[in-house]
């Protein structure tokens, strides 16, 4: 579908988001011919910059992160569309220059992105409306962190309601963009040959891994106050969850998909005491090697609090009561400083009843799906295949789907696809105010058990898999996580 004209604000325009992500996202965009001609891009920021200062400033900054290198005539092009507009975000009487610079035409579409502190997102919200740029054609993502509880999350979307209809109020989620997670979609609703098996009957396990080697970086400030649970599994494994294990939705329509997502988060087994102290792994990277290289602490990191609790590392066992998947655990996982970078979710189904060959069925690997997000978009099917030569002997084999390979057409990386999903004023892959906090409200009583036990994460070196406990949580089960149970070359 063809974009309108639209005028996009990024508030935090200066920022990191904005410079890394944002505006090399708009640039792909632009080279790609997907933007009308006279398409703008407004970056909003504290600085008393001049229009050639920032812009300076893009260069610098901003253009390194283009994967493949700009022509002069592609970036002169793009820097056009660029308007630089210095205010106080949280002062109302700084708002005429952006009044300004906005056109009054109606039919410009205006997104307002909010890559901010969440704690400013009313603010801006309320100096937009005051402003009159808060209009029935404008639109409004919020970058996550959306709250830090239940409490604070029922607050942003109470206050951002007060300006902006939720149909016009984009979540983002920038997982939710990736490639292989539509492909999920595709390959559970446009093929049959799953479906039957997608169920409590065949499933033994479910595995939801995003682990990271990099440690915490320049964002210490921002990590220590939010830990592991906060940053990556309250959004994105949770969101990850409720596609692998959503019922059939009546079509892709936005509200049908966030219908069936949100069944989902409000049919996760909630915990007890018992399973609070039992289900749930938290750890913090200690000193170790990554790649060969040592590595520092999270403790010794910069700026850290010389005796945080703040936990790099959570993994859970979850249930969803439901008929579809009584019984069938789901194990979700992240960390930094561990073993690899990767995100992948893996779809084990159950052992073969009785073997037939010379080989006892405990030898057999069960047939599982993996899914790759990152770092390579794809596909692999395990199965047990014959090996070469005159006896029966059986090796797992896989069937594998390289989407690079497969799909020759360039690719769209995430923050790509959602900008023109937002453009475009479609909402299927943002998530909805009560599935923020229904995903809220399943995640706080593990937060107000940490904060009543007193307890510390659990150390574990950095450069491996997390702490011994995470495999014990999965092996009570008589499971492994799937780097454990992969067989010997």
């Amino acid at each position: 579908m063809a974009l309108t004209d639209f005028d996009l604000v990024l508030f935090g325009g200066s920022g990191d988001l904005s410079m890394r992500k944002l505006l090399p996202a708009m640039f792909a965009r632009d080279i790609a011919n997907d933007l009308p001609a006279s398409a703008r891009i407004i970056c909003v920021g504290r600085h008393d910059w001049s229009q050639e200062e920032f812009l300076a400033t893009v260069e610098s900054t901003s253009k390194p992160h283009i994967k493949t290198a700009p022509n002069a005539n592609g970036w002169a092009k793009f820097i056009q569309r660029i308007v630089y507009v210095s205010l106080n975000a949280t002062d109302p009487a700084t708002y005429g220059p952006l009044v300004e610079a906005l056109r009054k035409d109606d039919a410009v579409t205006r997104v307002y992105y909010l890559a901010t502190p969440p704690h400013l997102f009313a603010q801006i919200c309320d100096n937009l409306d005051n402003a009159g740029l808060a209009t029935p054609n404008s639109r409004v993502v919020l970058e996550k962190p959306l709250g830090r509880d239940l409490a604070s999350a029922k607050q942003i979307n109470l206050e951002v309601g007060k300006v902006f209809a939720e149909s016009q109020i984009y979540r983002i989620d920038h997982y939710l963009g990736k490639e292989t997670v539509q492909n999920l979609l595709a390959l559970r609703f446009g093929n049959i040959l799953f479906e039957p098996l997608w169920r409590r009957e065949w499933i033994s396990d479910v595995q939801i891994t995003i682990a990271e080697k990099i440690g915490v970086g320049n964002r210490m400030g921002y990590y220590d106050t939010s830990g592991a649970l906060r940053d990556m599994l309250q959004n994105h494994l949770l969101q990850l969850l409720c596609i692998v294990a959503m019922e059939p939705p009546t079509s892709i329509s936005p509200d049908a998909v966030r219908d069936a997502k949100l069944q989902v988060l409000r049919s996760l087994k909630r915990f007890t005491p018992t399973t609070l102290a039992q289900n749930i792994v938290r750890g913090q990277y200690r000193a170790g090697h990554v790649d060969g290289k040592a590595v520092p602490s999270y403790r010794e990191e910069p700026d850290a609090p010389q005796k945080s609790s703040t936990e790099t590392f959570v993994a859970i066992k979850a249930e969803i009561d439901t008929w579809r998947w009584a019984g069938v655990p789901f194990y979700l996982r992240t960390g930094k400083r561990m073993a690899d970078s990767l995100a992948e979710i893996v779809v084990r189904f159950k052992q073969i009843p009785h073997s037939i060959f010379n080989q006892p069925t405990s030898s057999f690997q069960p047939n599982s799906l993996v899914i790759r997000l990152q770092p390579d978009e794809g596909l692999s099917l395990n199965l047990m295949a014959k090996t070469p030569g005159d006896s029966m002997r059986l090796k797992q084999a896989e069937l594998e789907l390289d989407f690079r390979e497969q799909f020759k057409t360039p690719r769209m990386d995430a923050y790509e696809r959602l900008l023109l999903d937002v453009l475009r004023g479609q909402l299927t892959l943002f998530m909805r105010g009560d599935e923020l906090e229904a995903a809220w409200e399943w995640v706080e009583p593990i937060l107000d058990h940490w904060e009543e036990d007193d307890s510390v994460p659990i150390p574990y070196s950095a450069g491996t898999w997390g702490p011994a406990a995470a495999s014990a949580l999965i092996g009570r089960d008589g499971l492994q996580w799937r780097e454990e149970a992969l067989p010997e070359d």
